[in-house]
């Protein structure tokens, strides 16, 4: 009788899914794996709801007898109603504008009532006359301002938002490329393995940085999509030798050559056997590289290439400290800009040590 009792479909379900199970479950077993898969977590939760957490729209407010939802202005733009540009809020503000228009209005603040891209204004919030600009931390401004009076805790908790975004989109682009150039080499072999391999050495023996300075040299005016696009097209190599290696080595196991042997079509042979059993060490390479796409972004912000001007990042946070001397500007975005690397580094250990066969007890 089968030990799955008797569905085998489910039994086939645990074996596909039993490599990751068993990912899993050596992943947990590390205390700094787990505790860096928090942080992280921890960032995405900052990075989603950065309108949430600091900025000078209502999370929520009951205008005129109607609730709206200004906040989602941090997202898009677009998504702010109309009737506050109509009636004046970005003259008034949104504190002062709901009491003048509408004395019954309520309102759902943000936590910290800032934002990332201009000064609050004296008088425009309950809190009293905001801080001089280029001011180190106070009560109102626990992070400091910059020399344009920005406050800095909510430029960081935006900026969050950028660098996660570039890790995780940049990083996904480079799957994508990585994974679709490892898998051809790896399973067509012969002549399109050698030239997809020589390209590899070749745009490994560039610096990456080089070949983003020169994707972005050729746009007149590069926005962050563009450096994202950049990053990704500049980081794959890794995750292409990886996926290459695993389509060598299971390409010739015994349920692969017994599925050839039913007529599977390579396709499918590709798709449900070998890229499942390919990605665990793919999932580790993201993970490192988002790391270095976090400090690649950073490093482009500081020297002002690529990316929108006024939008908030750690970089260019940096930057102004660096050209100001303000120990508050270099010391916090520095922080942050450590700590993103630093769990994203610790959680991609964690990965290897789980996926090394090595590190597995035997029964």
């Amino acid at each position: 009788m089968s030990p799955h009792g008797n569905d085998p479909a489910q039994g086939r379900r645990e074996r596909r899914c039993g490599p990751w199970r068993d990912l899993w479950r050596r992943y947990r077993g590390s205390r700094a794996g787990m505790a860096a898969l928090w942080a992280i977590l921890l960032l995405g939760v900052i990075a989603a709801g950065a309108p949430f957490i600091a900025g000078t729209r209502p999370i929520a407010c009951r205008y005129l007898g109607q609730w709206y939802f200004p906040a989602l202005h941090g997202y898009n733009p677009r998504w702010e109603n109309p009737v506050f540009f109509k009636d004046g809020f970005r003259i008034l503000h949104y504190p002062r504008g709901l009491a003048e228009k509408d004395p019954e209005s309520i309102a759902i603040w943000p936590l910290f009532y800032a934002d990332p891209s201009r000064r609050v204004e004296a008088g425009e919030w309950k809190g009293g006359p905001e801080d001089p600009g280029g001011s180190p931390p106070t009560a109102r401004n626990p992070l400091g301002t910059d020399r344009l009076g920005q406050d800095v805790l909510a430029r960081m908790v935006h900026g969050t938002s950028v660098a996660l975004l570039v890790g995780l989109l940049s990083m996904g682009i480079a799957a994508v490329i990585g994974i679709c150039v490892g898998a051809a080499a790896g399973w067509l072999g012969g002549w399109v393995d050698l030239v997809l391999c020589r390209l590899i050495d070749v745009t490994l023996s560039i610096p990456s940085v080089v070949l983003i300075l020169a994707l972005i040299a050729v746009l007149e005016r590069p926005t962050i999509w563009h450096v994202m696009a950049a990053i990704g097209c500049t980081r794959w190599e890794g995750i292409a030798r990886y996926v290459r290696g695993e389509f060598l080595r299971l390409k010739e196991t015994e349920f692969v050559l017994a599925a050839r042997a039913l007529g599977a079509h390579p396709l499918r042979i590709i798709l449900r056997h070998l890229l499942p059993n390919a990605l665990a060490p793919v999932v580790t390479a993201v993970t490192f590289g988002i790391a270095g796409a976090i400090l690649i972004e950073s490093g482009l912000s500081f020297l002002w290439i690529g990316g929108d001007p006024l939008a908030p990042s750690w970089g260019r946070i940096l930057n102004e400290g660096f050209e100001s001397r303000s120990w508050w500007l270099i010391v916090f975005p520095g922080l942050g800009i450590f700590a993103a690397v630093l769990i994203y580094n610790i959680a991609g250990d964690a990965l290897q040590e789980a996926g090394d066969p090595r590190s597995r007890k035997s029964p």
